[in-house]
């Protein structure tokens, strides 16, 4: 084994603090092993040619424990340099509260292993960065990565073919495994008593094995999104106090974002576990002024057909949200739109474009946001026409009272929040299962009902009289908005896929816990995040 050069001699002398830009705080390691991605390039390029061979293990290292430990040692007696990079916090896609641990302090703890030669973070998803800098001689991944088929990522075929095009080999090493996730939803996790129970029991059940199958069939399934756009627009300001001659709060203008919303997210988080989404909306008259159809197009995942129809005269619907940005506080809100209903050659036409839509869809989605599209005759030919028709009927500011669930008296799943369902069922102080359970069946006749609370989890049925109580998975929440949207769309295309309804409301939880780590709409969810945060649950 060969002695470990001092990186000094590459630009950087032993001891230096180096700062690594991150979603973590600035990381100063002061032991010298720690190195950017191009020192380390040098460096490793440097020891090669002195004949060294160089290993390369990569990954988050969240909670190192003593099977990170035997896969490091077994990793370095393949070569001479151990080099282990991790990955940066903000690609850290594991699931609620991960990484528990900055990179700042992943990194130091690695460092600190005798065994270890460098360390390095890498601010992108894949180990490709790494690979390239380093150019190992051997990649090494523990072996419960050697089944590349379970690999759901599809990174560790890509990782090794860069491995092999840069002349090394991808190597396994053997030991004991355990699992940071598992270890830390253990002993470490932030879950409630209620949400541990849950998550053990569905460990047991086998869950993970079902929603596995369930990303399979989705595929494969041809689904209809039906409701309106809705740009989301945030203004940033800071308030300044009283105004010195009105009775009003003054604020200082900081920024805005224009956010897609509505149906179009709908559409959008479908498609993450969907290739065959086709949505129908409506937009603004274009001769009116600005009807966003430009950016809903560029927002709008490609793989989605979309069918517009315009309302005459009337606009976009767009909400605009004042917002103070240190901490996401909502001062107030503007609605601009026309709610009435779509003038008749224009509720003809949409109508028509629904039924020659339904016969060649598997699944109907509604998102009925109360906003003038969607009518009682329009609801008449989605239960009569629909193969399998899911709505979600929101109220908001614009429609409170007005729009309410129980305009639809049967549908295939039904989704509201509390609120909603405390509206239709004229009870504010119902239970929520037995609204579930007895109260909303009176009014839509639906086998799959669930009834969402925010941090309480929901309430989903499950075809007896004592629904399932599925606990919140997200800790912190950013920013709610759009999280229903989130929940709805996955719940309601997992259950057109074969799930069943508290199965569905699982993963109606993991899309909204996601989701309210995000400000608006400023991405939407993907299906790699949505597996990856499921699997980390359940490990």
């Amino acid at each position: 084994m060969h002695e470990a050069m001092q990186p000094g001699t590459m630009g950087a002398e032993a001891g230096d603090t180096v700062t690594v830009q991150d979603s973590a705080p600035a990381m100063s390691i002061t032991n010298g092993k720690f190195l950017t991605l191009e020192t380390l390039a040098e460096v490793c390029a440097t020891r090669r040619r002195n004949g060294e061979r160089i290993v390369l293990c990569h990954g988050v290292f969240d909670l190192v424990h003593v099977g990170h430990v035997r896969h490091l040692t077994s990793a370095k007696r393949f070569g001479d340099v151990l080099v282990v990079t991790i990955t940066a916090d903000r690609y850290v896609n594991k699931g609620p509260d991960r990484p528990a641990f900055p990179a700042e302090l992943r990194a130091e703890f690695l460092a600190s292993l005798e065994f270890v030669d460098y360390v390095g973070v890498v601010d992108e998803p894949s180990a490709a960065a790494a690979i390239r800098a380093a150019r190992p001689n051997y990649y090494a991944k523990g072996a419960e990565y050697s089944d590349m088929a379970g690999d759901i990522t599809g990174k560790i075929q890509y990782e090794r073919e860069l491995v092999e095009n840069e002349g090394g080999e991808l190597v396994f090493t053997d030991g004991i495994v355990f699992s940071s996730s598992n270890l830390l939803n253990r002993h470490f996790g932030n879950q409630e008593n209620a949400s541990r129970t849950y998550l053990e029991q569905q460990r047991s059940a086998g869950l993970d094995r079902r929603i596995n199958v369930l990303f399979g069939q989705i595929a494969n399934k041809r689904i209809l999104i039906v409701g309106e756009t809705i740009i989301d627009r945030y203004t940033y300001v800071s308030p300044m106090g009283k105004a010195a001659k009105e009775n009003i709060i003054a604020t200082l203008y900081r920024s805005e974002e224009v956010f897609a919303g509505g149906a179009i997210a709908a559409a959008n988080h479908a498609a993450a576990i969907c290739p065959n989404v086709e949505l129908l909306t409506v937009l603004g008259d274009p001769e009116q002024g600005e009807n966003y159809e430009s950016l809903v197009r560029d927002h709008l995942d490609p793989s989605v057909k979309m069918s517009v129809l315009y309302r005459p005269d009337g606009p976009t619907v767009q909400k605009t949200r004042f917002v103070e940005p240190t901490y996401m506080r909502k001062l107030f809100e503007v609605y601009h739109m026309d709610d009435r209903p779509l003038p008749k050659a224009v509720q003809d036409d949409f109508h028509q474009r629904l039924r020659a839509r339904l016969g060649r869809h598997d699944a109907v989605i509604v998102a009925d946001f109360g906003h003038g599209l969607i009518t009682s005759d329009t609801v008449l030919i989605l239960q009569q026409e629909a193969p399998f028709l899911a709505v979600n009927v929101q109220s908001n500011a614009g429609n409170i009272g007005y729009n309410l669930v129980s305009k639809y008296s049967a549908a295939d799943f039904v989704c509201v929040d509390a609120m909603e369902a405390w509206l239709a069922v004229r009870d504010k102080h119902a239970r929520l299962d037995d609204v579930v359970a007895r109260l909303l069946p009176r009014l839509v006749t639906s086998q799959h009902i669930i009834v969402t609370h925010g941090k309480a989890g929901c309430y989903a049925s499950n075809g007896t009289n004592e629904p399932v109580h599925i606990p919140a998975f997200g800790n912190s929440a950013v920013d709610t908005v759009g999280a229903g949207d989130a929940f709805f769309a996955i719940a309601a295309a997992m259950l057109a896929a074969g799930a069943d309804c508290p199965t569905a409301g699982f993963m109606g939880n993991v899309a909204g816990a996601i989701s309210i780590g995000i400000v608006g709409h400023r991405r939407y969810l993907s299906k790699l995040e949505l597996q990856r945060y499921a699997a980390t649950l359940l490990r």
